[in-house]
């Protein structure tokens, strides 16, 4: 079997993921289980991880780096990479990307997140634990705004995961090792390449989240991802990455930039056939932007319980939706909510 058709046979079993480890079995993941795929000698496994790898990614492996990086089979089809050693041997993890870009409406995803896409400037973030579905939900935003409007995109990416078609929009996109050094180079030189959307694909430290503020403050519409499970947290986290004397600085800045944060996690389905996403929706409205300015954080998820007609969602009200809509068990349901008590009556109250 050839590296091309091992990769196509764990995409027609809708695959997500491919673990390869010298000394271990490779494993699969399928809608969100891991489960054994194929036994490959040792052998195979080094000299497959190998094959995937230049002469630079090799030296760098060889120096004690990990390597990420992306690559396309003859089809089009493109996948993630990260090498690494494990207890000395090699080791990698392949994602498997989708080559079309889903629609909002296909990955069953609110109503509202097609209005955010539409606004002109401000911060949206869209956040969520790894494999959460976060770089799919941007992809589908920023392709509605390829199809709906004439405007300058610039993606600064860590690998690139989707390759867009220009449309109506103006499209370039940046890799992290290739293209640039990293998200705070590649913002501060968007911002002189006359940019209407920008896309970061991680606000990892102080220095990019302070430009990706500015360059939303300056009239762009800027999107971002963090790993984090609920707005309220998103909005802690971007904060307390800041210096303590910034900190009020940046409270200011978020509440006159904020347009919405969607925090986004994926669970079984409950007849068993894939995944469907639970979605927290927090909207920029003068409320939040207010407890914001105020540093009133932990009073956010009574707000936006109490916007549901504009809208905005709890993550408890996403489960007890997609639970009524029988999408999920009552028991995702409780396994994924941040309070079992109060999901419970939830629940019990909608049968």
């Amino acid at each position: 079997m050839t590296f091309e058709e091992f990769i196509m046979q764990a995409r027609e079993m809708n695959a997500s993921d491919i673990h390869l480890t010298v000394g271990l079995p490779t494993v699969v993941r399928i809608n969100g289980e891991l489960q054994k795929f194929t036994d490959l000698s040792d052998n195979v496994v080094n000299r497959t991880i190998l094959s995937i790898l230049n002469a630079e990614q090799e030296k760098q492996l060889t120096e004690g780096n990990d390597i990420d990086f992306s690559f396309e089979l003859k089809n089009g089809a493109r996948q993630r990479v990260n090498v690494f050693r494990h207890s000395g041997k090699l080791a990698c993890s392949i994602r498997l990307l989708n080559a079309k870009i889903p629609e909002l409406k296909e990955l069953e995803m609110p109503a509202v997140l097609l209005d955010l896409a539409k606004k002109r400037r401000g911060l949206i973030l869209v956040t969520g634990p790894t494999g959460a579905g976060k770089s799919t939900t941007l992809a589908a935003m920023i392709e509605h705004i390829n199809r709906t409007r004439a405007c300058h995109i610039i993606t600064i990416e860590d690998p690139i995961e989707y390759r867009y078609s220009q449309e109506k929009a103006t499209i370039h996109q940046r890799e992290l090792g290739r293209d640039v050094p990293s998200f705070s180079y590649a913002l501060r030189s968007a911002l002189r390449e006359d940019p209407d959307v920008i896309l970061i694909g991680e606000m990892r430290d102080y220095e990019t989240i302070s430009l990706a503020l500015t360059a939303a403050e300056t009239g762009h519409l800027v999107f971002g991802t963090l790993h984090t499970s609920s707005a309220a947290q998103t909005i802690e986290r971007i904060i307390d990455a800041c210096p303590t004397y910034a900190q009020d600085q940046v409270r200011t800045q978020l509440s006159n930039i904020i347009q919405g944060v969607i925090a986004q996690t994926l669970l079984p389905r409950s007849d068993g056939k894939g995944r469907v996403a639970a979605v927290e929706v927090m909207l920029g409205t003068d409320a939040v932007k207010n407890l914001i300015r105020s540093n009133k954080i932990p009073q956010m998820e009574t707000t936006m319980q109490g916007a549901a007609q504009l809208g905005m969602q709890t993550l408890q009200d996403s489960l007890a939706h997609l639970y009524n809509q029988r999408l999920i068990s009552y028991e995702t349901a409780l396994e994924y909510s941040t309070n079992t008590s109060e999901m419970e009556k939830k629940l019990l109250s909608r049968n």
